[in-house]
């Protein structure tokens, strides 16, 4: 695990702390061609090089292996990239280096992952709750409130593409964490930091159907929340 935690710091140190954004886009822009790509993965094999110490005798190969495989995920990336797939393909980059580094760790020091220990009976009742928050909840509230359609939304909507549906899920699982936490007073502090936000947008369109409309959807969310963290709460101390 020491070795693990050490090889992954120095993954999000290379990857994130060392890495300013203008070498991302001259390495969008230039590619194989790079200077800052080359400095990139040279920044890794230091880091590797710092964190593992006097122990980098017994794990060159992985080092290597760790810097190597970084450098062609990161070619391949940067060749498949558009601006449609830059999301994903982040996010599947993250995972394959991440994923390397578990081989090479799995090389070294063998670990066997038991899916009796990680798929027990609280860790579906955590999932199933998480659809509820973040799926069930969502379709539940619309359907509720559609029999609601304030005329007044304007047709030239500046808010952002799918931002409330977003804002919602997140809503969710900040008051389910809450809850499970047993940390209420947090939902307050939640509920009027929305509050404060949301009143700019209230009380400038002065339509109180509109207000109406958001209260009821705020409500509903942070009332699906609550009871699904309650009832995790219970079911939990039963298993």
């Amino acid at each position: 695990m020491v070795f693990f935690l050490k090889i992954l710091l120095a993954h999000f140190l290379g990857d994130f702390t060392f890495q300013p954004y203008k070498w991302v886009k001259e390495k969008e822009k230039k590619k194989i061609k790079s200077v800052e790509l080359y400095v990139h993965i040279g920044i890794h094999f230091l880091l590797l090089f710092i964190f593992i110490g006097f122990d980098i005798q017994k794990y060159w190969l992985g080092v290597l292996v760790i810097v190597g495989s970084h450098y062609l995920i990161d070619l391949l990336k940067l060749y498949l990239q558009k601006i449609k797939t830059n999301r994903t393909l982040f996010f599947i980059d993250q995972i394959a280096h991440i994923l390397v580094l578990v081989i090479i760790t799995n090389y070294y020091h063998p670990f066997i992952i038991s899916l009796d220990k990680i798929i027990n009976e609280k860790t579906l009742l955590l999932l199933i709750s998480i659809v509820l928050l973040v799926s069930v909840s969502s379709i539940i509230i619309k359907i509720i409130i559609t029999q609601w359609n304030p005329e007044s939304k304007k047709e030239n909507d500046d808010s952002l593409a799918k931002a409330g549906r977003y804002i919602g899920i997140l809503e969710r699982l900040f008051v389910f964490v809450f809850v499970i936490t047993n940390h209420w007073e947090a939902i307050g502090f939640l509920l009027a930091a929305k509050s404060v936000f949301r009143f700019g947008d209230l009380s400038s369109s002065k339509d109180r159907k509109l207000t109406e409309y958001i209260l009821i959807g705020t409500l509903l969310s942070f009332g699906f929340a609550i009871l699904i963290g309650v009832l995790y709460r219970y079911l939990a101390t039963l298993i």
